[in-house]
């Protein structure tokens, strides 16, 4: 595990070998075990390592056998065993026990193709000398990250941000379209970044940097849903099981102390019974809980740990807004509005002092279904058929009427939410329940500039072709692949990359192999989604190895009161933020939507909680790397 940079100059002049290292520093917690480089001429890779398999000798760079081939990389090939064998049969020898060596040799056989042979998480760029191109490549759902930028006659990289504006000319412009993205998606959607000069490299892509200056991306891969497996109930959970099993199997390999985040949800739960079902050794779980339980699952946790005999460890996060937003800000690197990186933060520092790997539960709600909004995006299908009289006139108005309840999980809260977008279309109503700022919301907020500079940017263009692409799947896997190829890349898997990497942990997803959300997706809707039971098949399947009780239990995610700390401990930091002069004079908003906002919030009149959680972020991003 690690974090790479680099510098391509397309001109002749050296690359100044000083800045390179400045850019990798910035990286160091990525990767606090050594530093590696190859600097010659135009040309400049660096990486921080992070040190998991063959300690002794997974140094980098790492070259091919005639030294004309050069990669750096950050990730973990959990296949590479068989992959070296199958190259070491085509005559290919290698000089180190690591899983780097191998992708630079699948690169000397495959070319482009090699990220094809790969089973892992990984963002990696190599430099082919003989043709004079750099070639980079993301995992197929994004678990790495990559940026890059081109700058003039330069060509730059890396795995963050912070270490990309160590360069000089890279620009902080903002990009006002990705701002506009943000405070729909609490996060700026690939390939945008905050930044005009910066983007990212999608999952399932490869670049390529050619000798003219020729840049070259292509997709190499995508989950299909269209071609659906002919089996039984009982068959389906079997091979659920299994491949589930075999996924976390494989993400044991490790020669540094390894465990798990618990938090007694499906996923994690499951992950943690198959690893106990794996290993001689009582599995080390760690779990996070707030004083306010509502939002505490550790009880569920607990019942799992003793389940399964695991050596458990549990914290209680009283949240320090002032100690832990800095800290966040600085890491992220552009505006990134999930409060659940709080608690990740937390749980990842907190793992951190007693383990360097941990396996997590990320990734079983987009294969197997596990979100109210797909029981939500079906049920409205039967919805829109009511006569639409009855819709808007009757239910809607008498929902509306109704007392919202101030319960994180308020029953009259979400069918009011449902009801506000059932009668839309697919895209439109799926992108209601996700949105933070709904397009009304936004034309209350945005001043005259922002409305006209926004004006032509439709948020629906990040979604509306995954819908398309669903080959005419039903309304959910339709949802699951825009899910897949949308919220889990821009949002969950850029917060547990950063939060964990921050402390310098490992974290890895078996719900994320490959194999998963292929066999996954070839699953008919209804094993996925029976009526309204979400994750149908998985809590079938998983009834002789998890407590009925985890089976059964309501989902509550990885969400922290915010709603409630900005109407107590935090309203002063929230006010002094976002009412301060300097930020109401961005020209972005208009000043009185966000002292609305602020105070029919803080009086209980509304919940703005999550509306305020993203200005804020955003205002802190402002002012640690525009200001």
């Amino acid at each position: 595990m690690c974090g790479i940079v680099g510098v391509v100059h397309r001109d002749e002049r050296a690359v100044d070998g000083e800045l390179l290292a400045r850019m990798n520093e910035a990286i160091r917690h990525r990767g606090p075990d050594e530093d590696g480089f190859y600097l010659k001429g135009r040309v400049g890779l660096a990486m921080r390592r992070l040190a998991i398999i063959d300690l002794a000798g997974g140094q980098q760079p790492i070259h091919n056998r005639d030294r004309t081939a050069w990669i750096v990389f950050n990730g973990e090939i959990y296949n590479y065993r068989e992959v070296r064998e199958h190259l070491e049969k085509l005559g290919h020898s290698f000089y180190t026990d690591c899983d780097t060596e191998i992708i630079v040799h699948l690169y000397d056989r495959y070319g482009a193709d090699c990220p094809k042979h790969l089973r892992g998480m990984f963002a990696f760029a190599i430099w082919d000398e003989r043709k004079e191109e750099l070639f980079l490549a993301r995992d197929r759902v994004g678990k790495k990250p990559l940026l890059y930028a081109q700058a003039g006659s330069k060509f730059i990289f890396g795995s963050e941000f912070n270490a990309l504006l160590q360069h000089p000319d890279i620009s902080r412009d903002v990009d006002r379209e990705a701002i506009h993205h943000y405070l729909s998606f609490m996060c700026v959607p690939a390939p945008l970044t905050a930044y005009r000069s910066i983007r990212k490299l999608e999952p399932g892509h490869s670049l390529r940097l050619t000798r003219d200056g020729e840049v070259k991306i292509e997709r190499y891969w995508q989950p299909d849903f269209s071609k659906k497996l002919k089996i039984s109930e009982e068959e389906a959970g079997e091979r659920a099981v299994e491949i589930l099993r075999e996924a976390v199997r494989v993400r044991l390999m490790s020669e540094v102390p390894l465990g798990a985040f618990l938090s007694g949800g499906i996923d994690s739960s499951t992950v943690v019974a198959l690893m106990s079902e794996e290993s001689s050794e009582p599995v080390k779980t760690f779990s996070i809980g707030f004083e306010e339980q509502d939002f505490s699952e550790l009880h569920h946790a607990r019942r799992i740990a003793e389940h399964v005999s695991a050596d458990h460890h549990e914290f209680i996060v009283r949240p320090d807004a002032m100690e832990v937003l800095p800290t966040l800000v600085e890491h992220y690197g552009e505006p990134y509005a999930d409060s659940s990186a709080i608690p990740t933060y937390y749980v990842s520092r907190e793992t951190r002092r007693h383990v360097t790997v941990a396996l997590n539960g990320d990734g079983g709600d987009e294969c197997f279904a596990g979100y109210e909004r797909y029981a939500a995006m079906r049920l409205s299908e039967t919805y829109r058929r009511l006569p639409g009289l009855l819709r808007e006139n009757v239910i809607r108005q008498v929902a509306e009427m109704l007392p919202s309840s101030e319960l994180r999980r308020g029953r009259v809260r979400s069918l009011q939410r449902f009801l506000r977008a059932a009668s839309l279309p697919p895209v439109d109503r799926y992108l209601r329940w996700v949105s933070v700022f709904d397009p009304q919301a936004k034309a209350a907020l945005y001043s005259d500039d922002f409305l006209r500079e926004t004006a032509g940017h439709d948020v629906r263009q990040w979604l509306a072709p995954w819908f398309a692409r669903a080959n005419g799947a039903g309304v959910v896997d339709a949802s699951l692949l825009t899910d897949t190829m949308t919220y889990l890349p821009n949002d969950l898997l850029v917060k547990v990359d950063i939060a964990s990497m921050a402390v310098s942990l490992e974290a890895r997803s078996p719900f994320l192999d490959h194999h998963v959300i292929e066999f996954a997706a070839r699953l008919p809707e209804n094993l996925k989604l029976r009526g309204l039971t979400t994750k149908y098949l998985l809590k079938r399947a998983l009834k002789k190895l998890l407590p009925t009780e985890n089976l059964t239990r309501s989902k509550m995610g990885f969400g922290v009161p915010i709603g409630h700390w900005f109407r107590g401990q935090m309203q002063g930091f929230l006010r002094e933020t976002l009412l301060s002069e300097r930020s109401l004079k961005r020209g972005f908003f208009r000043p009185e939507a966000v002292a609305r906002l602020v105070e029919e919030h803080t009086a209980g009149q509304k919940d703005y909680a999550h509306q305020l959680w993203t200005l804020l972020m955003l205002e802190l991003w402002f002012q640690r790397f525009i200001d």
